[in-house]
């Protein structure tokens, strides 16, 4: 910037945006002084670099507000986890399935687990059709952004919500005028044999990861 500018002659482009073209850097310092503005280098590795005449002061003063403004209307991507059994029950299934779809409306992504136990192992179909199934039946939510895939005694499955319904959830989230209460969303009471996951949920929270518990 200014006196900083080592080339012997810029691009040099008014306050407007007006192409003035390329002169010497001491024609260009002479025309900054005139009008009381900097002379900033905008694209140095050009030849030669191209400079603009502004106010730098300013410029640095809204850049930093429109930067603010961007972080505060940016909402944090987050995954939760829901962890199902192959052979879950169709009340577990249902409260589950209502789980992901309120984290989907809040604009969330959704890690679904199958947890397979013991000869379960041998039957990957039936995770594979559990998954399916919840995929058919959030269609109007979301979509699935990562297709089933066996992880050891696990199979995987991530949904995401479509683009319509994060900008509603954003939306919704701008005119409270406060960050969404995550710790609604781990409302839900588990189960009196599900309490042994409250600990991976707590590890799970310094990575933006809420997970769940399972149902039988």
């Amino acid at each position: 910037m200014n006196e900083q500018i080592r080339a012997r002659e810029v691009r040099l482009v008014g306050p407007e945006g007006e192409q003035v073209g390329i002169v010497p850097l001491e024609r260009a310092l002479q025309l900054a002084a005139d009008v009381d503005l900097d002379l900033v280098e905008v694209a140095p590795m050009a030849r030669p670099p191209v400079c603009k005449l502004m106010d730098f002061g300013k410029f640095k003063y809204e850049s930093a507000l429109k930067a603010r403004e961007a972080r505060r209307n940016q909402q944090q991507t987050v995954i939760k986890e829901m962890k199902l059994r192959p052979k879950i029950d169709p009340h577990d299934y249902e409260t589950k399935k209502g789980h992901v779809v309120r984290f989907l409306k809040a604009g969330d992504k959704v890690k679904v687990t199958i947890m397979f136990r013991g000869r379960e192992q041998s039957r990957p179909e039936l995770g594979y059709r559990l998954l399916r199934r919840l995929e058919s039946e959030i269609t109007d939510l979301g979509y699935v952004e990562a297709a089933p895939k066996q992880d050891g005694r696990n199979m995987i499955m991530v949904l995401a919500p479509h683009r319509a319904v994060k900008a509603s959830a954003v939306a919704a989230t701008a005119s409270r005028g406060a960050p969404r209460d995550r710790a609604a969303d781990e409302s839900a009471e588990p189960a009196a044999d599900e309490t042994a996951a409250v600990g991976e949920t707590a590890a799970a929270g310094n990575t933006g990861l809420a997970a769940d518990t399972s149902g039988e």
